[in-house]
């Protein structure tokens, strides 16, 4: 293979195509490329001046004026000597806009070897001071050219598994973590780290009785055991109470989820955005209804309005799945909110509430207590509402896969058939080990240990982000779950962009997930490329305090190397 000391080798012009190969294809077709785009912009600045400058991304405006969504990328100049942050600065000036609209006409790409490599030259040289920028690419470990009989090629990571893909091809090891800070895990600490929590278990029983198949809607005792956790914590007061043919037992979340868009038919399902990434394969795959995204505004921090609702309602929706406390914003609905979206869509249309952060609840005061739509509804077997929870978040065990959904007798009936030809059923052992950890006082006690513990973790990483510059305040510092959406948009150059922060944090071994990955728009039916989150990423800070630091610490330095921290941070 020819390699040119100053272009790059052919192997880097086909791997920075590579790159955008593997985001899911509604990404694909909703973000202009990046080498296009860096062709489009190097060719009409080469056409207008013969000056250098340095590479910047900058976010194109739009009609709205609290979004700067779109992904430009500059090419400015042919030297590779690096810049102190004052001059990246001053080449600002000389940015281009480049038009990312699905519409708008798609450059070709340069015939010419040479001007292509110089391309790929601009993203992988020495960038603020570091000597090696490489682009994170794919590098299979197959022939890609071997035909695949039946199988479907288009399928594409969620966000969280693409992250760790390219992560891992850094050295990321998710079995050996080492001096990684993953932020882009979405799974809390699992150890016995939290004090005042109960020992994670070391040990499982395996009882003839649990050797068996279980049922596919669950053992006996644990359904009993949920629905009577569920009772005593939201419906004390309440005449109509769970039992356990209101519970099926579900071997994880997205099974649950599974599950229930297999057992819904001819209707409009409506979902907010952002929200939960696995979403998107899960409706697209799916033919038996109709997915309409509902886009929420960044301006009032993606809050869900019930005008919005009464819209969806009359134009037909008869089917609502949201998660409630809110992934990946960090917001929870309050109380009355979620009252109200109960009373309007009552006898109308079915909720599907994910409310598998509905523990990690901070306003208030880390009791213990919780927000959840069982509360809120009259009859448990007349409301059409399917609540999923379990074990893997706010028992912190994701590991074990048992998770439950609640609902009316009949919906809960059509699951378990459901189960038989989808996933047979949750483990069995792993069942039995799970009903004595639903005692109702157990629960809190536990859900106080995890809310004290995790508020911390919040306000550690919080403060650490407000002395970076980070704009963080009341309105968008998350009250529930364990992610921050954080804002890149004040960021110079291509830290502004979610993929560019991501590239720059691989080389600290820090890991997030940018923030088009949240853009659910399966089946590409909707135009949606004015929504895409390129100045968001989300930050998990469910791992350990030390990766915090780790992470926080990594952060500070690519902030330090592009001469973009506060005054009195810099070093």
């Amino acid at each position: 293979m020819s390699e040119s000391p100053i272009y790059g080798s052919d192997e880097e012009s086909q791997e920075i195509e590579r790159l955008e190969s593997t985001l899911p294809p509604s990404l694909q077709r909703s973000a202009s490329s990046l080498f296009e785009t860096l062709h489009s912009s190097t060719s009409i600045h080469h056409s207008s001046s013969q000056h250098s400058a340095n590479l910047i991304t900058s976010p194109q405006p739009n009609r709205d004026s609290h979004r700067e969504n779109h992904f430009n990328s500059v090419y400015l100049s042919s030297n590779h000597h690096s810049r102190t942050p004052s001059q990246h600065r001053g080449a600002t000036a000389a940015a281009l806009n480049v038009p990312t609209s699905i519409n708008a006409p798609q450059p070709q790409h340069p015939a010419n070897k040479q001007f292509k490599n110089l391309l790929i030259s601009k993203l992988s040289k020495s960038e603020n001071g570091r000597e090696s920028s490489p682009i994170p690419m794919p590098k299979p470990k197959f022939n890609e050219d071997y035909f695949k009989p039946a199988m479907n090629t288009k399928q594409s990571s969620t966000g969280v598994l693409w992250v760790t893909e390219r992560a891992s091809e850094y050295g990321y090891d998710s079995e050996h973590v080492g001096d990684w800070a993953n932020l882009g895990q979405g799974a809390p600490e699992h150890g016995d780290t939290i004090p005042g929590s109960f020992p994670r278990p070391k040990t499982i029983p395996v009882t003839d009785e649990s050797k068996e198949y279980a049922p596919t809607a669950g053992i006996k005792p644990l359904r009993e055991a949920v629905a009577n956790y569920y009772n005593e914590t939201y419906r004390q007061n309440k005449s109509s109470k769970y039992t356990y043919k209101n519970v099926c037992i579900v071997p994880g979340g997205r099974a649950g989820l599974t599950r229930i868009a297999s057992i819904i038919s001819d209707c409009y399902l409506s979902f907010f955005l952002p929200d939960y990434t696995a979403y998107a394969e899960m409706l697209s795959l799916f033919k038996n209804f109709s997915p309409i995204p509902v886009p929420l505004n960044e301006s009032d921090n993606y809050d869900i309005h019930l005008e919005m609702i009464k819209q969806e309602l009359t134009r037909g929706v008869s089917a609502l799945l949201t998660s409630n406390p809110r992934n990946p914003t960090g917001r929870c609905m309050k109380r009355d909110q979620l009252k109200q979206l109960h009373d309007l869509c009552r006898e109308k249309c079915l909720l599907i509430m994910d409310e598998f952060y509905s523990h990690y609840y901070y306003d208030d005061n880390c009791s213990g207590s919780s927000i959840s739509s069982a509360e809120y509804i009259d009859n448990v077997n007349h409301d059409p509402v399917l609540i999923l929870n379990g074990l893997t978040k706010a028992f912190r065990l994701p590991g074990w896969r048992i998770c439950w959904i609640l609902g009316p007798e009949e919906y809960i009936s059509a699951l378990s058939s459901a189960g038989s030809f989808l996933d047979g059923g949750s483990n069995s052992p792993f069942q039995f080990a799970a009903v004595d950890f639903l005692k109702p006082l157990s629960v809190k006690q536990e859900m106080k240990a995890l809310q004290v513990h995790f508020k911390m973790k919040r306000d550690y990483i919080v403060g650490r982000l407000v002395k970076m510059g980070f704009n963080l305040n009341e309105k968008n510092i998350p009250n529930s779950t364990f992610y921050l959406w954080l804002n890149l948009s004040h960021l110079p150059h291509k830290l502004s962009n979610c993929l560019g922060f991501f590239h720059e944090c691989l080389h600290e071994k820090v890991i997030v997930v940018p923030g088009f990955f949240f853009l659910i728009n399966p089946q590409n039916l909707s135009r949606l490329e004015d929504v895409i989150w390129y100045h968001y990423v989300r930050i998990s800070y469910g791992p350990e305090l030390h990766h915090l630091e780790k992470g926080m610490d990594g952060i500070e330095n690519i902030l330090y190397r592009f001469g973009c921290l506060p005054y009195e941070l810099k070093k």
